[in-house]
């Protein structure tokens, strides 16, 4: 173990293998619903459940830890029922741990459904119109209640471009906010710092500089993969990865594409989230070692060789492309569940594989390796 960072006398993160600081890194997160091995993906659970998937089967296809979104559920069903059912885990009968974010996102997504100012944020519904008042301190409070492992401050992200001067003002709220957020926080469950600075590689250093001298026990960089070029996401992501505590656990927000997953490994990111895989899954897009495969594609209507022949899952093993394009012309619900259990898989799969390159000491050949198959399909 070359390092690691501690809370309250816990260990909370070792950095297990390192070949270069800066670069790729195994680790090992701990949670009180049991240890992460870095770099792990997160399956987005928004509402409490991976869409398409039972909680036996995100376990089954190696997933260590999911992603809440605290404000969905904080509008439905609502806090007080998850409570009295013994806290999110029992609620949605996962037993491993949980990340919940703070609604921050929902910030960007909503735009036009919202008001921000220096206090917090007020919502509209997007379920029933109803009216919502959102602050740091109510944030912590409502993931502490749902019984997180590790939370999320509310943040002001913006999207891109970002227009002049809010790269600014969105920096300096979203650090007051962490401020607040750290204050309340009564010590369940890992708050992380979240990283903002829009599109500038000085704002994100400041940024990621400031919020690392409020001794956070691990560090989110938000913001990103919001449409600007992916050569500046890169770039951004570098930046502010060298300005955070080498200790501390990076997580790089809504990030789930193959390349940029790989990308952000190289540059020393440990935990990653996005709805893309389950989302496109539920399109008919499988990931694969040679790409994306779009099952709908009629090429695909008497092809009756595994989905990927390379992936060990049970969907390949049994399936047909043939038999999945079937599903989906007919409209049949296995056909998303199929597609879900197989691109979740993969991805587990793919940071398994990382984290073998990286303690090898192989990880850029291997990484140049898939992603040369990888985008050889584009």
């Amino acid at each position: 173990m070359r390092g690691g960072a501690a809370s309250g006398g816990v260990m909370v993160f070792e950095v297990l293998h390192e070949p270069r600081p800066g670069g790729p890194r195994t680790g090992r997160l701990h949670t009180a619903h049991g240890p992460v091995e870095t770099p792990a993906f997160m399956p987005v659970g928004t509402n409490g459940t991976v869409k398409a998937l039972t909680p036996e089967e995100v376990a089954e296809v190696g997933a260590q830890m999911i992603l809440a979104n605290a404000f969905h559920l904080y509008l439905r069903p609502g806090v007080p029922v998850i409570e009295r059912a013994g806290g999110l885990h029992a609620f949605m009968g996962w037993q491993g741990p949980i990340l919940t974010d703070s609604g921050g996102y929902q910030v960007f997504s909503l735009a036009r459904m919202r008001r921000v100012d220096d206090d917090g944020v007020t919502f509209q519904s997007p379920i029933d119109g109803s009216t919502h008042r959102f602050t740091p301190e109510l944030v912590v409070e409502i993931q502490q209640r749902l019984g997180a492992d590790v939370l999320m401050p509310l943040d002001h992200l913006l999207g891109y471009p970002a227009p002049p001067g809010e790269d600014r003002a969105a920096l300096e709220r979203t650090l007051r906010w962490a401020e607040r957020s750290r204050a309340r926080h009564a010590g369940a469950g890992l708050l992380f710092g979240i990283v903002q600075g829009a599109f500038s590689p000085t704002l994100r250093v400041e940024a990621a500089r400031r919020l690392a001298a409020l001794d956070f026990p691990g560090y989110a960089i938000g913001g990103l993969s919001v449409g600007e070029p992916a050569g500046l996401m890169y770039e951004l992501l570098e930046a502010t990865v060298a300005a955070l505590p080498a200790g501390r656990p990076r997580y790089l927000m809504g990030v789930g594409s193959v390349p940029a997953l790989l990308e952000g490994i190289a540059r020393g990111v440990d935990l990653f989230d996005c709805a893309l895989p389950t989302r496109v899954a539920r399109t008919g897009v499988l990931f694969t070692a040679s790409g994306r495969l779009n099952l709908r594609n009629a090429a695909f209507r008497t092809d009756l060789a595994p989905p990927d022949p390379e992936c060990p899952c049970r969907v390949c093993a049994r399936t047909t492309r043939a038999y999945l394009r079937h599903l989906f012309a007919a409209d049949e619900m296995l056909g998303p569940r199929l597609a879900t259990y197989h691109n979740v898989f993969f991805l587990q799969r793919l940071v398994q594989q990382a984290r073998a390159a990286i303690a090898a000491g192989t990880y850029p050949s291997w990484q140049a390796a898939v992603l040369a198959r990888y985008r050889s399909a584009w």
